[in-house]
């Protein structure tokens, strides 16, 4: 699920004119998908409003295809302008993370008004309003779909060395062995890693397989001849304040380099940064959390959408085990724990109880249990458990009521495992990662092994889930999740 470093590291690109090459076809390739997918999102529309016949739309006597054709003739080209207005063929943008889709979604809003607006001064200019809506939806539908197809192939060809961008990480740290281990692991960032600067490892010391120092900072002008470098990724702990600025002074205004300050605390932050001027001094500040704008939106739709259809389908179920429960030991159907959410709040994560109401009483008669479990959280054999907790934990059936926590907003159907307080110094400095996102009712330690995971295993699971966040991880990982359930492998 991870990965390992083998196979990530791939032979170094093709630079120079075949770059560009590879750029120009790209572009090519993008200005003929968007052209396809505007002039089929307009003909939907069309089709739709004015030939299926559906009794919401008023039916014209004439025949309007004349129009509408020549209309949508003038309008491809000017969609296509707007794009490029709004970076849709900027490779800052394109081809990682959720950004390019919001610039899609803004430039139709902003196509479609410049239609409304020009409808309303030309009042000869009659366009049916439910085809602008439906031209609306549909053409950034289509475009997204043409994008996101497109993003998938891009992706393949990373994957086998091309479309790559070479990279140069001066330092080779802490903080840049984080940062070089994280592109690493994501072959879909389209980076080739040609090695390290350093000033304080000898030229050619292997800092990770397949990585070396390629020798001093001093060195960055040649490597980056050698290499075809593009990107220069500067860990900001590694060098003191004069190097740093001999190498902005170096490559700052280089057209075909870009020189990356990382904001210091990569290894233990995974949030992003803002940048906001204050008296014309541009200051970082770290988001307080993991996932904003279009992620937020895509992760709390999935969320609450499959959240309460499983509630109302599985309320039967719920009953159930609720009578099972109480007729098999005295207590409350429910178990409380009290765990850690986002920003440090703590909350009650809601379980049906498994164990014995005296369970501490019962533990604390194994004092070598009671060690165990004091080291890892977790007990394979525990004398706590009923006769139906332990079905419960081995089919997953406890945790069901946690759906009630992700409608509450309190967790997530996928995320990192939630702990209690007292765990946190099980993370040690990762412990701040885990505040900035919710916890999940499944996540790649449910998928992996679960209990048979150990907790160092868990922790970096939990880190690369995090880091690496996409709401397509979260459906690939609730894919998984019924099978790992059904074999019941490190449940207990």
């Amino acid at each position: 699920m991870i990965g390992s470093t083998e196979a990530r590291i791939h032979p170094l690109p093709v630079v120079t004119n075949a770059r560009w090459a590879e750029e120009k076809l790209l572009l090519i390739a993008l200005f003929a998908t968007d052209v396809v997918a505007v002039a089929l999102g307009f003909l939907l529309a069309y089709l739709i409003r004015f030939e299926s016949g559906f009794p919401l739309f008023y039916v014209h006597e004439q025949s309007v295809v004349d129009f509408y054709s020549r209309l949508v003739f003038w309008l491809i080209p000017l969609w296509l302008l707007i794009f490029a207005a709004f970076q849709l063929y900027d490779f800052h943008i394109l081809f990682g993370g959720t950004r390019e889709y919001a610039h899609i979604f803004n430039a139709c809003t902003t196509g479609m008004m410049a239609v409304i607006v020009a409808s309303f001064l030309y009042p000869d200019l009659q366009i049916a309003r439910g085809w602008l809506l439906l031209s609306w939806v549909l053409v950034t539908g289509s475009v997204a779909v043409g994008r996101f197809t497109l993003r998938r192939v891009v992706y393949r060809m990373r994957t086998k060395g091309r479309f790559l961008t070479a990279m140069l990480i001066v330092g080779a740290n802490e903080e840049g062995i984080a940062i070089a281990e994280q592109l690493m692991n994501n072959p879909k960032a389209g980076v080739w890693l040609a090695g390290f600067l350093d000033d304080h490892h000898p030229e050619g010391t292997e800092v990770l397989p397949g990585l070396r120092v390629l020798g001093p900072t001093a060195a960055a002008r040649t490597m980056v001849h050698r290499f075809g470098v593009q990107e220069v990724v500067v860990a900001s702990t590694a060098l003191p304040r004069e190097r740093l600025l001999a190498l902005f002074q170096t490559f700052g205004t280089s057209e075909d380099v870009n020189v990356r300050l990382s904001s210091g605390l990569f290894e233990i932050m995974t949030t992003g940064l803002r940048v906001k001027e204050i008296g014309n001094i541009p200051l970082l500040s770290v988001n307080k959390v993991r996932l904003t704008g279009l992620d937020v939106v895509l992760k709390t739709v999935l969320d609450y959408t499959l959240a309460t259809l499983a509630l109302l389908a599985l309320w039967p179920l719920f009953l159930i085990i609720a009578i099972a429960i109480k007729r098999d030991s005295p207590g409350p159907v429910f178990y409380r724990r009290r765990v850690i959410g986002v920003g440090g709040r703590p909350f009650d994560a809601l379980k049906f109880r498994t164990m014995y109401v005296n369970g501490d009483e019962i533990l604390a008669r194994h004092p070598e249990l009671l060690e165990e479990y004091r080291r890892n959280f977790k007990l394979k054999d525990d004398p706590r458990v009923t006769r139906v907790g332990r079905f419960l934990r081995r089919t997953s059936l406890d945790e069901l009521p946690q759906l009630i926590n992700v409608l509450r907003g309190e967790m997530s159907l996928v995320g990192p495992r939630m702990i209690t307080a007292e765990e946190t110094v099980k993370y040690g400095k990762w412990r701040m990662n885990l505040l900035t996102v919710k916890p999940g009712i499944t996540g790649l330690w449910q998928v992996s092994g679960r209990s048979d995971v150990s907790y160092e295993e868990r922790v970096r699971m939990d880190m690369h889930y995090i880091r690496n966040y996409s709401i397509w991880l979260d459906l690939q990982i609730l894919f998984q999740t019924v099978p790992a359930v059904l074999k019941k492998r490190g449940a207990y």
